[in-house]
């Protein structure tokens, strides 16, 4: 499979990216929800919602969230699609931690189950799920296709891949505003916030290096991927990727 450029978050050559990144999101863990909020003006929680609202339409019962997190996107996905079962997996032990927190507080852990796993190794049977999602988690995979190609292993036929991620602005003056704001703004406030100057550094080179739009649909296609197309969102901040298997 082809390799993409590859940034880590820190200049450790002895870690491979998968472990810079597990170690990454451990640290900035109590910090990561605030942050985010902080740092994308609440608009990331706009993006999830829209992202849940396509993935409603095809009602899947069963649902693999990839990278969950703090399963932001995983209790979107409960309260708007009510499925039989959500698994959210992650390489993050205290992210996951946190995320089980908020299951509890809202309920719902009899529709979602949190599990620590490498989402390039997934340890699910094939054709399991109706439907794989992932929000801000593809990007940092160590090998991008081998991710994906996981995730579409574990579809079920005629299931749906749900992807929302960071892409570059294309058009004067967000272009501008955005590489400003991400490069040198962004890892201030998130060094001051989660004592990590490194974490939102590798946010922006991670979003520089990321094959986004027809390049990330050209990728999907390649795999096997099928009615692969993208909808931009904030004017080119983010997009959610949408494919069936």
């Amino acid at each position: 499979m082809a390799e993409h450029k590859t940034v880590t978050p820190y200049s450790d050559t002895e870690t491979s990216k998968k472990g810079q990144v597990t170690k990454m999101f451990d640290k900035i863990a109590p910090y990561y929800d605030n942050l985010n909020r902080v740092l994308s003006l609440g608009i990331d929680v706009l993006w999830r919602k829209k992202a849940i609202r396509m993935l409603a339409k095809e009602k899947p019962r069963t649902i693999l969230d990839i990278a969950t997190g703090t399963a932001d996107l995983a209790i979107e996905a409960a309260r708007v699609i009510k499925p039989e079962k959500i698994i959210g997996l992650d390489i993050s032990a205290n992210m996951l931690k946190i995320g089980d927190e908020k299951i509890n507080k809202y309920g719902l852990n009899d529709i979602i189950t949190l599990e620590l796993g490498d989402s390039e190794n997934l340890k699910y049977q094939s054709e399991s799920f109706d439907a794989v999602m992932a929000a801000f988690g593809v990007r940092n995979f160590e090998n991008l296709e081998k991710g994906l190609a996981e995730m579409y292993r574990v579809l079920k036929p005629g299931g749906t891949l749900l992807v929302l991620e960071f892409s570059k602005p294309r058009h004067f003056p967000l272009k501008q505003g955005f590489n400003i704001y991400f490069k040198n703004i962004l890892p201030v406030i998130g060094k001051i916030r989660s004592k990590d100057d490194k974490a939102y550094k590798y946010l922006y080179e991670s979003v520089q290096v990321f094959p986004d739009y027809d390049d990330f649909i050209s990728i999907l296609i390649k795999l096997g991927y099928s009615q692969a197309n993208f909808k931009v969102l904030s004017a080119g901040i983010c997009c959610i990727y949408f494919a069936k298997k």
